[in-house]
């Protein structure tokens, strides 16, 4: 088994515990499920990494909202069945009185619906529109019930359009590393940095062959400031490294020392955060949060 450092750094001579730097730290992959609700890392046992703070580093954080549309005789047909259904709670241990307010609701929903769409007639009409334009599509006319109100009247229902939440998303982060080897002691050490990563996102193969695969390990980025977190860039939750692009002729032109290692090598990193950022997570007031 691969046996590296604990501490992989490059350039050799500059990152000391004065210099702004990223740490990479690199740990095994813990679940959801083997820690009850909450994924860690496991302390202790991976490598670290530590590369100069690239150029054009910067964040985004961003949710996904969408257009919501419910016109009126919609909206008073979810009421109606909300409150039918809402009505029969007690279906099972006492069915006669439940059924008789679900039958009430009902009429009383259907009243709603009524008004909602301008009387009887106006109900009657828009489940005409409605049948029609079902009918019609079956030969590809694509109308809708909206299309035909607005063909017969010049009108069309009031979306009520609103822009609601959708969900959260997850942060990506690229990063691009320039090397150049000035002795053969940083040579192996850019050597040994761009295999372990390569390694460390690679999937597992599974202890009984491969039928199943285990999931790669995780890292845990950080900016720093000598010894300490950096005071003003944003964290990190922990990422996967989705995709990693080395160039080993960084400047152009295929050279190579006399050892094989080329001359100029570059490096792009892609990795993606686990989950997603929450407002409880700026309790630390330290910097920019995430």
């Amino acid at each position: 088994m691969e046996k590296y450092s604990e501490l992989l750094r490059y350039p050799l001579s500059e990152i000391h515990g004065r210099t702004d730097y990223l740490q990479i730290s690199i740990e095994e992959y813990v679940s959801i499920k083997e820690n009850t609700g909450s994924r860690r890392l496991k302390k202790g046992s991976g490598p670290r990494i530590y590369l100069p703070i690239p150029s054009n580093i910067q964040d985004g954080n961003s949710v996904t909202y969408g257009d919501f549309r419910l016109n009126s005789i919609a909206g008073a047909a979810v009421d109606a069945v909300s409150k039918t259904i809402i009505s029969g709670e007690n279906l099972i241990s006492n069915p006669s009185e439940a059924l008789e307010k679900m039958y009430s609701s009902l009429q009383g929903g259907i009243r709603e619906i009524a008004s909602a769409a301008g009387g009887a007639d106006g109900l009657q009409g828009f489940a005409t529109r409605y049948f029609t334009s079902q009918a019609v599509n079956i030969f590809g006319a694509n109308i809708t019930p909206n299309q035909i109100l607005a063909r017969q009247s010049g009108e069309i229902l009031n979306p009520n359009l609103e822009l609601l939440f959708g969900g959260p998303t997850l942060r990506n982060f690229r990063f691009s590393f320039n090397m150049v080897a000035r002795s053969k002691e940083e040579g192996d050490e850019i050597k040994n940095i761009i295999r372990l990563l390569k390694k460390s996102m690679a999937p597992k193969v599974g202890s009984s062959g491969n039928t199943f695969l285990r999931t790669p390990n995780v890292f845990e980025l950080r900016y720093k400031q000598g010894p300490i977190d950096h005071k003003f860039l944003h964290k990190f939750k922990q990422c996967f490294l989705t995709d990693i692009s080395v160039n080993y002729t960084g400047s152009g032109t295929y050279a190579t020392y006399e050892n094989g290692t080329p001359v100029s090598i570059k490096m792009d990193l892609t990795f993606k955060e686990i989950e997603p950022i929450y407002d409880n997570d700026y309790g630390d007031p330290t910097g920019v949060g995430y």
